[in-house]
């Protein structure tokens, strides 16, 4: 179809032996001052409707479950974790909204987790990140920082070194990796080797790497980049042409290796409402049949400002910033597993 003591066993219960404890120290029972509004506590923003207006007027009112579930995600996407760890933003067909869901997925990872975060466009040439994301004082793009690799591994290169070679956005705090301007020439191709090279760079100087993945799923550095992705976020408009070209696309994932296996079964789907107006009937039928494919499916509220200019997250409206921090927070899940 398309689209210590061991435990006691007394008949099927198991009870466990209970050790004498030793009573408390006065040290030890006495609480610290420090505890309060500490460790795991939420902090759940302001909310619309009634509840912002009562908590407008001072009254105290219990936070909806929404609210809640909002709060834990954006807690979620402020962690950091050890080591670098990479996201793939993928879709073997054009326009599904790739460009703007990496920009946006680094975004969020940057702005609530404070930095350090790398948006690197994997296409071979002439890829739309750098386009609509914010110029740095150099023109520099991957084909400047593969001869410059050695130098930014040496152990005399300092933190800042990477900042000749990506394209900091002053706002949503992350960097662009840009990639080659060349339309024509061999020039622009990265082999495997090379990729692995710049993947070393990325991994010294961010805490994670969000691939826009690009199109030539056939070229060296797309299966490269799958083989060090943890996360996969697969951008999808809500039609059944461009869902079954996913279909096709995690079935293939699940064919190719383990790996691949199982980063299709945990990849997370953004359905955007495009194209205008939506058919309710089909965007229902996308989303419930690759439900059934994936870890967990999002529906992108149709947005201007991510169709056209800048990408900015302060221009999206509440509702897709939301949408975006459920997304990240759903990789974040599936990367730290």
């Amino acid at each position: 179809e398309a689209f210590g003591g061991g435990p006691v066993t007394t008949g099927a219960i198991v009870v466990e032996e209970q050790q004498p404890t030793a009573p408390m120290t006065r040290r030890e029972a006495r609480p610290s001052f420090l505890t309060n509004g500490g460790g795991d506590a939420v902090d759940v923003k302001a909310e619309t409707g009634w509840r912002a207006v009562a908590a407008a007027l001072g009254l105290k009112v219990k936070p909806s479950p929404a609210a809640v579930a909002l709060a834990q995600d954006r807690r979620l996407v402020a962690q950091h974790w050890p080591g670098c760890h990479k996201l793939a933003v993928v879709n073997v067909k054009g326009g599904q909204g790739k460009t703007p869901t990496s920009a946006m997925i680094s975004a969020v990872f940057g702005r609530f987790g404070g930095g350090a975060v790398l948006a690197w466009d994997n296409s071979e040439t002439l890829g739309t990140l750098g386009w609509r994301t914010e110029s740095g004082p150099y023109d520099s793009t991957v084909r400047d920082m593969l001869p410059a690799a050695d130098m930014l591994l040496s152990p005399d290169a300092g933190v800042s070194a990477i900042a000749r070679y990506v394209h900091h956005q002053t706002d949503d705090r992350y960097d662009v990796l840009r990639s080659s301007p060349a339309l024509f020439g061999s020039q622009s191709r990265i082999t495997a080797d090379d990729f692995d090279r710049l993947v070393a760079v990325a991994e010294r100087y961010y805490r994670m790497v969000i691939f826009d993945s690009g199109k030539d799923e056939s070229g060296e550095r797309w299966l490269r980049m799958l083989d060090t992705t943890d996360q996969l976020i697969i951008p999808v408009l809500a039609d059944v042409e461009s869902a079954e070209g996913v279909r096709t696309l995690l079935e293939e994932l699940s064919a190719r290796d383990d790996h691949s296996a199982r980063l299709a079964a945990e990849a997370v789907v953004v359905v955007s409402e495009w194209p205008q107006p939506v058919n309710a009937r089909e965007l229902k039928t996308v989303v419930d049949g690759l439900q059934e494919m994936v870890r967990a499916v999002e529906v992108l509220p149709f947005d201007p400002a991510l169709k056209n200019g800048a990408l900015r997250f302060e221009n999206l409206k509440p509702q897709t910033q939301d949408t975006y921090v459920r997304v990240a927070a759903h990789a974040a899940r599936g990367m730290t597993r």
